[in-house]
């Protein structure tokens, strides 16, 4: 409705390729889940599951059919994979996939001693199958810490080689790791490092649950950021920082018109 009456900065539409909106479901009750993605649908283009909820979920596909009904992607967390992989059940891990219709999935080695060619190995073996999320950066700060700026180019270059559909940059659901610094702000030599190496900006997802990182990537980017590990409550917030209908972005893309 805004861009009737207002100038918006343009907007991809469904189904995108960049400014993709990722939410993540912690385990949240199934009518304010289903509620939630009934609200939001036309701005959600992903629902993970998070890390290993998924096994504990009960009734889970009635979320799977919640997102099918309004034509959402899901996957699983990148720490399930792990899970799978650390116990040589990977085959398993791909059967739970299928068993699930799950279209998408995350490739990870945040928090397992798989080194990132191995990892890339994974996307490989996935991505004839599934359309391939690999997720770049470790869960614990220190040592994403001493993972220099040239080893994150590289592994994100490794996972798309190998036949990533795109990268995930690790921020947690904390926003407190990975591409931020434990006080959770984003680390922004490394951020330009990565923006810098000739990977297109809509090959890349960056992990932003919090309000101060998104508008970070908004302001940096543009509208069309690929934004990830948003809560399901947060959703229309998100939409509104795109657009310049928060304080926080406003002024950003009134200046952009007015240069026009």
């Amino acid at each position: 409705m805004g861009s009737i009456f207002l100038d918006l900065p343009d907007r991809s539409t469904k189904p995108r390729h960049d400014g993709l909106t990722m939410v993540i479901d912690n385990g949240v009750p199934q009518r304010f889940f289903a509620d939630a993605v009934a609200s939001a649908a036309p701005h959600i283009d992903l629902v993970k599951f998070g890390w290993g909820t998924a096994m504990v979920t009960p009734d889970l596909e009635r979320k799977f059919a919640v997102l099918r009904e309004h034509g959402i992607g899901y996957y699983f967390g990148g720490t399930l994979f792990e899970k799978f992989v650390m116990q040589d059940r990977f085959e398993s891990f791909l059967t739970l996939c299928r068993m699930c219709r799950c279209e998408v999935i995350e490739i990870s080695n945040g928090t397992i001693p798989l080194s990132n060619t191995a990892k890339a190995a994974y996307v490989g073996k996935c991505a004839d199958e599934f359309t391939v999320l690999s997720e770049v950066g470790y869960k614990d700060p220190g040592r994403s810490e001493e993972l220099t700026a040239s080893q994150w180019v590289d592994a994100i270059g490794e996972d798309l080689e190998a036949g990533a559909t795109k990268v995930i940059l690790e921020a947690r659901e904390s926003g407190r790791s990975g591409i931020c610094q434990p006080d959770g702000k984003p680390r922004t030599d490394l951020v330009d490092a990565i923006m810098g190496c000739g990977v297109a900006s809509e090959r890349l997802v960056f992990e932003a649950p919090t309000k101060d990182l998104q508008t970070h990537f908004i302001s940096l980017i543009g509208a069309n950021v690929n934004l990830g590990n948003i809560v399901p409550a947060d959703v229309i917030g998100l939409e509104t920082l795109r657009l310049g209908l928060r304080a926080d972005t406003l002024m950003n893309f009134e200046a952009a018109t007015t240069r026009a």
